[in-house]
């Protein structure tokens, strides 16, 4: 499918209201064996900017492992890259794509702890929702955000997420059962 090429908030999304910031150019493509370097030693250095949110690939068996399953149908990965000078600044993983009447998937994403607050993750979030309700054609994304994580509500929230609801122990992160909040966005939100 096609992808999107890089853009920056202000065309990734509806016109943004006079006076707002405009956000940094970002580019998103798959991930590929040559990322696995460069991806895995800014998961590394990200660590803690992650810990207890996420758990990317941080070894080449997980990586590889990874980029196995974005071979699937039902899984689509991206990273999000500086077109200047192809620095990763993030990635995210539209998965568990179901198609038929529900046409609907999940949404997970790390950011790299050196580009936090840039504005790059915000670009390539627009930039993703732009992929997943055109060229994946899905109506609805759902992203599941742990309470205390004030920074991936802030983000998803930018981008047009609404809550919906609250999951207990919901998903298993780093060994423990963690809660998360629901937030979702439907074709119809994106395009108005």
């Amino acid at each position: 499918m096609p992808r999107p090429t890089s853009t920056d908030q202000s065309t990734a999304a509806p016109q943004a209201p006079a006076g707002a910031r405009r956000g940094p150019a970002v580019a998103l493509r798959p991930p590929g064996p040559a990322d696995r370097d460069a991806f895995i030693a800014a998961m590394l250095a990200s660590a803690e900017h992650h810990r207890p949110w996420v758990t990317p690939p941080v070894t080449v068996l997980e990586y590889d492992a990874w980029l196995t399953r974005t071979s699937r149908t039902d899984f689509d990965a991206n990273l999000a890259i500086r077109p200047e000078d192809g620095a990763i600044v993030g990635y995210f993983n539209v998965s568990q794509i179901i198609r038929g009447p529900l046409q609907s998937a999940f949404l997970g994403y790390g950011g790299v702890a050196e580009w936090s607050g840039a504005g790059y993750m915000t670009a390539a979030l627009r930039l993703v929702l732009e992929r997943s309700f055109t060229d994946l054609a899905l109506h609805r994304v759902e992203a599941n955000i742990q309470p205390g994580n004030g920074a991936s509500i802030a983000l998803v929230e930018r981008c047009g997420f609404v809550r919906e609801g609250f999951s207990e122990r919901y998903l298993k992160i780093g060994g423990h059962w963690r809660d998360h909040l629901r937030y979702a966005i439907r074709t119809e939100q994106w395009r108005s």
